[in-house]
């Protein structure tokens, strides 16, 4: 499938429908409680890039954003992919553009959190394969025991 990944701006439509996917698929994994989500307009601030993937008919079809913390510290965010795309290798290009990114910006360190329950295994194996390894928790995420937390030292 003819995908096409570039920076753009939540502030659309189609990537509003796209998080409003994401978030509906969540809730029955994760008590709300516990998800941390970045808003759309959250999306749009100037410390957040997001990374839209597009079909050959110009379709959103996935996503996923760097939030630059500072200091060399940045985290994977809204990563998600249509459900009928999954195995395609779409999340693995997404990372891969996030991470070239990051290296851009002179971060040193990538993370990120991702829910711990039954259903985000396709998450873990897609972090897993791109490097990233369990860690403890980061930034200011608590330690519930419903999430998973992984990161990634790159190269810059």
């Amino acid at each position: 499938m003819e995908v096409s990944i570039a920076v753009e701006t939540p502030l659309q439509d189609d990537v509003r429908a796209l998080v409003a996917e994401l978030n509906a698929s969540m809730m029955p994994l994760t008590p709300r409680e516990f998800q941390f989500q970045l808003t759309v307009e959250e999306m749009a601030a100037s410390d957040v890039t997001l990374f839209v993937a597009r079909d050959a008919e110009g379709r959103a079809v996935g996503m996923g954003a760097l939030k630059d913390h500072g200091q060399g510290l940045g985290e994977v965010k809204r990563m998600y992919t249509l459900p009928h795309l999954r195995g395609q290798r779409l999340g693995a290009r997404l990372l891969e553009a996030i991470e070239a990114l990051a290296r851009k910006k002179r971060i040193g360190r990538l993370v990120l959190e991702t829910g711990d329950a039954a259903g985000f295994e396709p998450a873990w194996r897609l972090y897993e394969r791109g490097g990233f390894a369990p860690c403890g928790a980061v930034l200011d995420y608590p330690d519930s025991g419903y999430s998973k937390f992984y990161q990634k030292s790159i190269g810059q």
